[in-house]
């Protein structure tokens, strides 16, 4: 029989490899890294070496290093030379390779019913570890998403901000189930004929948490998150804002799934009668137009928000653009206490009384209360680190930090924000 010799993987051995990866019948650990992650592994340089019969492949052993730990993405034998010790060979001569790279933990991953490589992960003395589980996630983005977000500054933001938003129960719940809950159960809602918001505007005086929400929705529902900054934007195109953000649109509308998030819209879609120039009428007609073609897509949320609601067109809330109009408030009593609780958990304190804190800070956000609590922080550092005092903080300190923040909330704002509830909000 034709003997078999093994070297290291070549460039031009893709395209005989590929056959050989993607073959249920000849691929091993095929749980663990699928054919575009060995691919991407191979042409980052990764170690990889080959068993070849004259000029044809005939198996392969493919790993991935990071740092001294190296995991075994691929073992793959043709049926016809199983069992002839091709597999041991290929796992000596890689294991050489990565010794000599410094690694000093190999790992590989199979699936139950799988054999290939197996019998020679045995003989090499690679030893079971009973017990472990694997826990896998499959991100929601797609890899032709990828660029589209890299040019447009989206990202993932991650699991668990929805759930640390603190206080604002009342909005938080509003949201959750007109917003998310819609959104995150599709079917539910089309078999007893919910359409799913497609766009929702936050209203409420600044620092209230508006982009905090419109995160922790991204978030909640594992969707990429896109911040467009309108005077970014006119700044980076030549041709004006306008034209800028229908460019813009266009690349957002080609993402599978998004929230697409707009502070401070008012830059871009305040009244009209209240503008001059005929740029500014442009652009906000442009936003007019924009929206509709928008909201055509699933899966898409533009979520906007404004410190004024009053100064948006009326044009711009109408139905069909907005399915909510929503308030996002100055936090209650009960929720500042919320606020301060996070924040204080990490400052040592003494047996502090919360309801003097809480009664103390009614006119602040939840912006305010964090920069109290960090200002709290800062002089319990300086204390300690150049008085020697006590590493803790007193009701007395705290008082004397929230007395020393200017609080964002006036009883005018808040008469005002009242009155654009009653004015604008559609829940």
């Amino acid at each position: 029989m034709t003997s078999w010799r093994i070297r290291d993987f070549h460039d031009d051995d893709l395209d005989m490899a590929i056959p050989l990866w993607g073959d249920p019948d000849t691929a091993g650990a095929a749980a663990a890294f699928g054919l575009s992650e060995i691919i991407a592994a191979i042409r980052a340089g990764q170690p990889a070496v080959v068993a070849v019969v004259g000029g044809e492949l005939v198996g392969s052993a493919v790993a991935m290093v990071d740092r001294d730990h190296a995991w075994i993405m691929r073992i793959s034998l043709a049926g016809s030379w199983r069992k002839q010790g091709i597999g041991s060979a290929l796992l000596e001569t890689l294991e050489s390779r990565l010794v000599t790279d410094g690694v000093r933990r190999i790992s590989c991953l199979f699936a139950d019913s799988e054999e290939v490589g197996v019998a020679a992960l045995e003989h090499r003395g690679f030893n079971v570890r009973d017990g472990l589980l694997l826990y896998e996630k499959v991100e929601s983005v797609a890899t032709s998403d990828i660029g589209i977000l890299s040019e447009v500054g989206g990202r993932m933001l991650g699991p668990g901000l929805w759930e640390e938003l603190g206080g604002m129960v009342r909005e938080k719940e509003l949201i959750e189930r007109r917003v998310i809950l819609p959104l995150a159960n599709e079917e539910l809602a089309g078999r007893v004929g919910l359409f799913p918001p497609r766009g929702i505007m936050l209203f409420g005086p600044p620092g209230t948490g508006k982009t905090t929400f419109a995160k922790g929705v991204a978030s909640r529902l594992g969707w990429p998150f896109v911040e467009l900054f309108p005077s970014r934007l006119a700044g980076e195109s030549s041709a004006g804002l306008a034209n800028a953000l229908r460019q813009t649109f266009g690349l957002v509308g080609e993402l599978d799934q998004v929230v697409l998030f707009i502070d401070e819209v008012e830059e871009i879609a305040s009244a009209r009668e209240q503008r001059t120039l005929s740029a500014a009428h442009g652009v906000t007609n442009e936003m007019l137009k924009l929206i509709p073609t928008f909201r055509e897509k699933d899966r898409r949320l533009l979520v906007c928000a404004t410190n004024s609601v009053r100064a948006l067109d009326s044009a711009f809330l109408r139905h069909g653009r907005f399915d909510y109009v929503i308030p996002v408030g100055p936090p209650d009593p009960e929720a500042r206490r919320a606020i301060w609780i996070r924040y204080l958990s990490s400052i040592p304190n003494d047996d502090i009384d919360l309801d003097a804190i809480v009664s103390a800070s009614s006119l602040f956000t939840p912006a305010d209360i964090e920069f109290a609590a960090r200002r709290t922080a800062q002089a319990v550092f300086e204390e300690a680190l150049l008085e020697k005092g006590a590493e803790s903080a007193t009701t007395e300190l705290i008082l004397s930090c929230i007395h020393d923040t200017r609080p964002t909330l006036s009883t005018r704002i808040i008469e005002e924000f009242q009155q654009d509830i009653e004015d604008f909000a559609r829940v």
